[in-house]
């Protein structure tokens, strides 16, 4: 302990002790995975089997626990390693890149393939709780060795942001996309777009650590492909749920009309109150 505690004088961590960056990886990743839920889950709450959708995020925090690891290990690093060498010659590893993206998509298949998953025709709603949950672990792997490896910069503190926002986001966004091609009978044809997908954006996300600006092409592509998943998960839902899913946004979008008309009509003007007689 002593020992830690004398190299950590020449840290650039300010002695930071390993569990406190662990708890900032961790709440940093658990906040992307939130706004992921919040932004698609939530809307059709009520719509979906929500009990298999949290049994796949137990799924993919433990699947994304190794897959962030070895994504990490045999990825991120040699690649980091051959930049110190030769900038210009450096590339990811497209064996070991290839290998582990193949492993997540037959992973995410053989999960969105279980009875419980479509007996309610749930693949594309699951996808995207497995996706957040091994997004979520990526990129706390990813942060966490960011923290424990480098200095902190505004790079660096713009690259951690970015990680934790769109880590979850882009693998629940493949996940998701693999689940709606596993409900259109697309089986394996999902694991092969699946893998492509997943090699670009590992890709990406590697480069993204010694090189910012490859943001620009992340987000926009990210928020492209966010759209899309809104009809990806419309497409799941049954008819019937699909006639309620629109009343109740009806009934909604009324009730916030209303709540507006009513502020307007008891807004003050020159001191006097503006009542409906």
């Amino acid at each position: 302990m002593n020992q830690r505690l004398d190299e950590g004088k020449l840290c650039p961590r300010n002695m930071a002790s390993d569990f406190v960056l662990f708890q900032v990886a961790s709440i940093s990743a658990l906040v992307g995975m939130t706004l992921g839920w919040r932004g698609v889950m939530t809307k059709y709450s009520g719509f979906y089997d929500l009990p298999t959708a949290w049994s796949n995020v137990f799924w993919g925090i433990l699947i994304g626990g190794f897959y962030g690891s070895l994504t990490h290990n045999f990825i991120v690093i040699p690649y980091i390693e051959q930049l110190l060498i030769d900038q210009e010659a450096a590339v990811v590893n497209p064996i070991n890149l290839l290998l582990l993206c193949v492993l997540a998509s037959v992973a995410v298949h053989l999960l969105l393939r279980r009875d419980r998953v479509r007996k309610g025709s749930s693949q594309t709603t699951s996808g995207w709780a497995l996706g957040l949950a091994m997004g979520g672990m990526m990129a706390m792997v990813f942060i966490l060795r960011i923290l424990e490896s480098f200095e902190m910069t505004p790079s660096m503190a713009i690259t951690i942001l970015c990680l934790a926002i769109f880590g979850p986001r882009c693998e629940a966004l493949i996940s998701s996309f693999q689940g709606h091609l596993m409900l259109q009978g697309k089986r394996w044809g999902a694991v092969l777009r699946g893998t492509f997908w997943r090699c670009a954006y590992v890709v990406m996300f590697a480069f993204a650590l010694v090189n910012i600006s490859a943001w620009i092409f992340i987000i926009p592509a990210a928020l492209i492909f966010n759209r899309s998943s809104q009809n990806w998960i419309w497409e799941s839902i049954p008819k019937e749920g699909k006639k309620r899913l629109r009343k109740i946004w009806a009934r909604n979008a009324r009730e916030i009309q209303n709540l507006k008309t009513s502020q307007l009509q008891s807004t003050p003007v020159d001191g006097v109150v503006l009542d409906e007689e």
